[in-house]
């Protein structure tokens, strides 16, 4: 099969079934081999009577559904363990994602090797309290990560069919998915201008507190990529030198008091920061050493409650 698109969505039943048609027109003026997954993260609405009911008239079309509402991360998480793809295009489904750009998304990735490309939406349709925290975020996440991207979190993306099944994505870690494949290996990310379309039907889904979100993310996805497979790098040699640290304060307090001077120990300020920093260290390298052991020993992934699954063979 040549293509899987996976789209996640909450509350969007106005828009399905003309999202839908328009990426059957792509698929079948291109002649591609495709499937279609909807993952329903617990709408409210009919979204998922819709998908049902396109489900029914087309086999290529699935779905899956969750109990309740887990977040966009979850969703695509799942979507991407079902598919069969070569290539793995996502897009959101209000609208605001072309699905007529999916034939050179496919290209880059087949023809030129990328092992991800993201959308870039250089022209965007949102209100300034969204473009410029959003412009901020870019530029920040460029920073950490080293990745020369214009646009982290466009949902419009296409990957290597090895790339969503070596990755995990988790929380609200969406926004980071070329993070998290460089962290797995994947090297090659390129990026393509996308076109961005005004919101047809309802509203967004995200709110302000999205930002904050974002950047504890990002800061939790910095610390994890780096040290999620030894946290004794970072915690046992953080704790090793505090420990140091105060151990040379409380040797040097020794000499003075037998050697130099008679005085209280306990009546300099030194004292304590020698002893809080021996023990801040003991509790720094303890903290290393339990996740050394934590992350050697548990690697079940987190399992979502998924109420239905539709037109997937068993």
């Amino acid at each position: 099969m040549d293509i899987s698109v996976v789209i996640p969505l909450y509350n969007e039943d106005e828009s399905l079934r003309e999202l839908n048609d328009w990426i059957l027109r792509v698929m079948k003026s291109n002649h591609f081999s495709f499937e279609i997954i909807y993952v329903d993260d617990g709408s409210g609405d009919k979204s998922w009577e819709v998908i049902e009911a396109l489900s029914a008239k087309n086999e290529n079309i699935k779905g899956i559904r969750f109990l309740r509402n887990y977040g966009k991360s979850a969703a695509l998480n799942e979507g991407f363990k079902m598919t069969s793809g070569d290539v793995v295009i996502t897009m959101d489904a209000d609208l605001q994602d072309s699905p007529d750009e999916i034939p050179e998304l496919y290209r880059m990735v087949k023809e030129e090797g990328y092992d991800m490309v993201s959308g870039w939406k250089k022209k965007r349709y949102d209100p300034i309290t969204k473009t410029v925290p959003s412009k901020f975020f870019n530029f920040s996440t460029r920073v950490l990560s080293g990745i020369k991207l214009h646009d982290f979190n466009c949902g419009l993306k296409s990957y290597r069919s090895d790339v969503v099944k070596s990755i995990e994505v988790y929380g609200e870690m969406h926004r980071y998915i070329p993070v998290i494949a460089k962290w797995a290996g994947f090297r090659k990310i390129g990026e393509k201008v996308v076109q961005h379309r005004k919101r047809k039907y309802g509203v967004t889904k995200f709110g302000i507190d999205r930002f904050i979100k974002g950047y504890l993310d990002l800061l939790s996805i910095t610390f994890t990529s780096r040290f999620i497979q030894s946290p004794m790098h970072f915690f046992g040699a953080l704790g090793s030198m505090l420990f140091f640290i105060g151990f040379v304060i409380a040797g040097y307090l020794a000499y003075a008091k037998i050697f130099l001077e008679a005085y209280k120990m306990t009546d300099r300020p030194l004292f304590f920061f020698g002893l809080l920093a021996m023990i801040l260290g003991t509790q720094l390298f303890l903290a290393g050493f339990l996740g050394e052991m934590i992350s050697r020993s548990s690697n079940e992934m987190k399992k979502y409650h998924i109420k239905k699954y539709v037109n997937f063979k068993k």
